[in-house]
């Protein structure tokens, strides 16, 4: 009979600990309920194996095998690629943004220059000997270079800031691979004698997404239990214990990222990014620049067609064969390539500083008083010259326009979709892992009771005890 009550008195210890034990883990999930990447954690209990008492077997009270962590690897690996969409668009929302302000539909832009620029023409073709307005048509095309020149310093800004950003980023990202190296040994070291790493295993999961919205990050899982992080072009970030290293190489006013893995060193291309650093390098490297190249385009064109047309020309003094603009005097057939226009916009400048040089008229040297030809064919060329035979000057700047609003608007609506999708997902997590103050109320006042059933259920085997020793004496 005693042997009976001390293994009563067992079965109730182990319940009165697990039970404790497991208010414990629900007061862990209540206190982590706000806590990002958190997965609700549950004891698994287990019975301790039944002893032969005679004829019939006898249970010997229950433990906790193991603290186990709600999770669904499907909706994580899910999760980890939608992430890598909204960290694309919204790598690119920024620079888009500030784009929209530089190319801006508003009344104050190039394209309102250029039509003051040519009215100034007009105004003097109507009194071609008339000192202000020839010092008029300076002033309007010294504004019009200007904004070109800001136009372009604006765009170099965008991308400063975009490699101030990128800067910024790799720092971070640095330490997030060396913290999942860091969690990959510890999540090891932990689970080889058996048990559980769950709050490890939160962590990294955090920073695998955080991977993945930032560089496209992929990952999975190796036999050990450790992540294995790679970017999209198959690079390894992270293997086992091991983390590589990102660098921001800067040169003048390029930046290249390269990756040090295994000690070689990678300058990385589109190919091997994704997130927002995708992103933000395909603004930096193609959109920007072919924006830049068209803005050079357009200063080239009415550079090269006002030059042409002002040397056919005679100023007041007599003056004939002078640019107006710095630049070429003489329009290219075909259409000039990339090389012959590049930095047009940047070094577009009025080289007339004298207003009597002003050819409003033509040869012969000095014009006829009243000679208004030159300043009426030079007026006309915002209208009547085509670029590619197809654009005047401000149709072609309004393609710019229009093309900077469709990225915009199409990366807006590409950023909520994606984002809508993540947070989709998001609840979806936090439905089958996430803490429930409902679920967890009910869970505490479960073991609670089990708790106060286990205690009275000793003291219930102690009483026994106690008359079994007084009986004997």
């Amino acid at each position: 009979m005693a042997g009976g009550l001390f293994s009563a008195l067992n079965a109730a210890k182990t319940s009165l600990e697990v039970n404790q034990k497991s208010i414990e883990i629900v007061g862990n999930n209540i206190s982590n309920v706000n806590t990002e990447g958190y997965s609700r954690q549950s004891a698994e209990l287990t019975t301790y194996p039944a002893l032969n008492f005679g004829d019939f077997f006898v249970g010997q009270g229950v433990k906790i095998s193991n603290v186990k962590r709600d999770h669904d690897i499907f909706v994580t690996n899910q999760l980890r690629d939608k992430v890598v969409d909204f960290g694309l668009y919204n790598g690119q929302a920024r620079s888009l943004d500030e784009l929209e302000r530089v190319f801006n539909i508003t009344e104050e832009n190039i394209a309102t220059d250029v039509d003051r620029f040519f009215d100034a023409w007009q105004e003097l073709s109507a009194s071609p000997s008339d000192l202000v307005l020839r010092d008029t048509v300076i002033q309007r095309g010294e504004l019009l270079a200007t904004n070109f020149n800001n136009t372009v310093n604006e765009l170099n800004t965008v991308k400063e800031n975009i490699n101030d950003e990128l800067i910024a980023k790799v720092s971070d990202v640095n330490s997030q691979i060396e913290e999942i190296a860091s969690l990959n040994e510890t999540i090891f070291n932990i689970e080889v004698k058996g048990q559980m790493a769950n709050t490890a295993r939160d962590k990294r999961d955090t920073l695998a997404q955080e991977l993945a919205t930032t560089l496209g990050a992929v990952s999975y899982e190796d036999s050990k239990g450790m992540l294995a992080v790679h970017l999209p072009g198959g690079l390894p970030l992270v293997q086992g214990n091991e983390a590589m290293s990102l660098e921001a190489v800067v040169s003048g006013a390029d930046l290249d990222i390269a990756l040090h893995a295994g000690g070689v060193t990678r300058t990385l291309g589109l190919n091997n990014m994704g997130g927002e650093f995708e992103g933000l390098v395909d603004m930096r490297d193609n959109f920007i620049p072919s924006l830049k190249d068209d803005l050079d385009r357009l200063a080239y064109e009415i550079s090269t067609q006002v030059n042409q047309q002002h040397a056919l020309g005679a100023g007041l003094d007599g003056s004939t064969g002078l640019a107006f603009f710095s630049g070429p005097a003489a329009p290219v057939a075909p259409p000039p390539a990339p090389a012959d226009y590049a930095d047009a916009a940047r070094n577009m400048a009025v080289v007339i500083t004298d207003s009597n040089q002003i050819a409003a008229g033509m040869p012969p040297s000095p014009p006829a008083p009243g000679d208004n030809r030159n300043a009426l064919t030079i007026s006309n060329i915002g209208e009547t010259y085509l670029i590619n035979g197809s654009d005047n000057f401000n149709s072609f700047y309004g393609k710019m326009t229009s093309r900077v609003g469709i990225r915009a608007n199409q990366n807006e609506l590409n950023l909520q979709g994606s984002e809508d999708a993540k947070i989709q997902l998001e609840n979806l997590r936090d439905g089958l892992s996430g803490v429930s103050l409902e679920e967890e109320m009910i869970e505490l006042i479960t073991y609670q009771r089990g708790f106060e059933s286990s205690a009275k259920f000793l003291s219930t085997v102690d009483e026994l005890m106690n008359t079994l020793i007084n009986i004997r004496r």
